[in-house]
């Protein structure tokens, strides 16, 4: 997934608009209104669980701040959480002992949603029935993957391009569970293929109980501008929840996708793992008008505490995760590079959180005399 934006518009704060406090989703309240986007490679468990307890790496937290905290995701700024994209014919084949490392989540991620991608409607029906089986709250269609190797099976984005496919989908799984069934998806394949109003209708028609738009094509992948007006279209089109996305990468701009399309809730992908306080910059601005920006005390937990979180969990891929994240995490420091040559060049686990160390420790000394 790109990490960076083609020049990104900048949004004065609206004088009055804001993220609204809460949306229903079928049964299930949403508060605030802000989602944290599935993003592959990116929202693990410990990923979403270190977002939940990013409200509380702060100065004022103190040394004794542990990611096991009863933080809810309400407290946190986000109000859903979601998966990775997880694929349905996978689920549906693979052991119930296998199924555990994908669909794990923990009692203080609720509520949260699993999505899944696929084709066939029979398949995703039963993948569906798994994951309200799992305990999820909300199951999500993925409609909006550009990856060429998912598109080239007619999943995620290459469904666009055929509605009926799509209707008899949306009809198979919302027969076969009981929980609100969701769907993302971006504006069409093309610009000469937008199908993103017909395609709110539709899944209104369905019963599905909500929609999430990425105003982007799945020609433009990550690229260009987001087209908002599209989702203020979709908006006046349809009567379920409309979840707007695209170029959110701060408050300013969370409030700003409010006020020009009225959607009903803000998601946001890319910018969580740069800035994993934006959901708690948004709910301070929505609070008292003002958000703080991070300090280099808040970078020093938030990295150490997700590298950590990685090694506890013993996750198969913890060295690979936290280089990965790297380019992320260092995002916006002063002096980031340095930090992420040597986390590169580290071998280990242990090396790695050692170089984040060494780093931080002449400014938290700083900070301190």
């Amino acid at each position: 997934m790109k990490k960076h934006w083609d020049n990104p518009c900048e949004h004065a704060m609206p004088e009055s608009v804001r993220v609204p406090a809460s949306v229903q989703i079928g049964n299930v309240t949403v508060a605030p209104a802000t989602v944290l986007a599935p993003m592959a490679g990116v929202t693990d468990t410990v990923f979403r669980r270190f977002i939940r307890n990013a409200s509380v790496f702060s100065a004022e937290a103190g040394p004794g701040t542990s990611v096991e905290s009863e933080i809810t995701n309400q407290q946190s700024g986000c109000g859903l959480i979601m998966t990775e994209f997880t694929s349905a014919d996978g689920l549906t084949r693979m052991r119930e002992s296998k199924r555990k490392r994908y669909l794990t989540f923990y009692d203080d991620e609720h509520p949260i949603s699993a999505q899944l991608f696929g084709s066939n409607p029979g398949t995703l029906a039963d993948a569906a029935r798994i994951v309200e089986e799992t305990g999820f709250d909300i199951v999500d269609l993925n409609l909006g993957c550009p990856a060429k190797r998912v598109v080239a099976c007619n999943g995620g984005s290459g469904l666009l391009r055929d509605l009926p496919l799509i209707a008899k989908i949306f009809e198979e799984v919302r027969a076969a569970v009981t929980i609100p069934f969701t769907v993302k998806f971006r504006l069409g394949w093309n610009d000469n293929h937008i199908i993103c109003v017909e395609l709110a209708r539709l899944a209104e028609e369905c019963g599905l109980q909500a929609v999430a738009l990425h105003a982007r094509t799945r020609e433009q992948g990550y690229s260009g501008q987001a087209r908002w007006e599209y989702i203020a279209a979709a908006k006046d089109a349809v009567r379920i929840p409309v979840i707007g996305n695209g170029d959110v990468r701060t408050p300013e701009d969370a409030c700003a996708l409010v006020a020009q399309t009225r959607c009903d809730a803000v998601m946001i992908g890319r910018a969580a793992p740069a800035n994993p306080w934006i959901f708690r910059q948004i709910a301070q601005y929505t609070a008292t008008g003002h958000y703080d920006q991070p300090t280099d005390m808040d970078r020093y937990r938030m990295i150490r505490t997700y590298f950590q979180m990685l090694m506890e969990d013993g996750h198969p891929e913890a060295q690979g995760k936290m280089k990965q994240f790297t380019s992320w995490f260092t995002h916006g420091a002063p002096g980031g590079a340095s930090l992420r040559k040597s986390i590169y060049e580290s071998k280990t686990g242990e090396a790695i959180l050692d170089a984040v160390e060494q780093f931080f420790e002449p400014k938290l000394t700083a900070l301190a005399s």
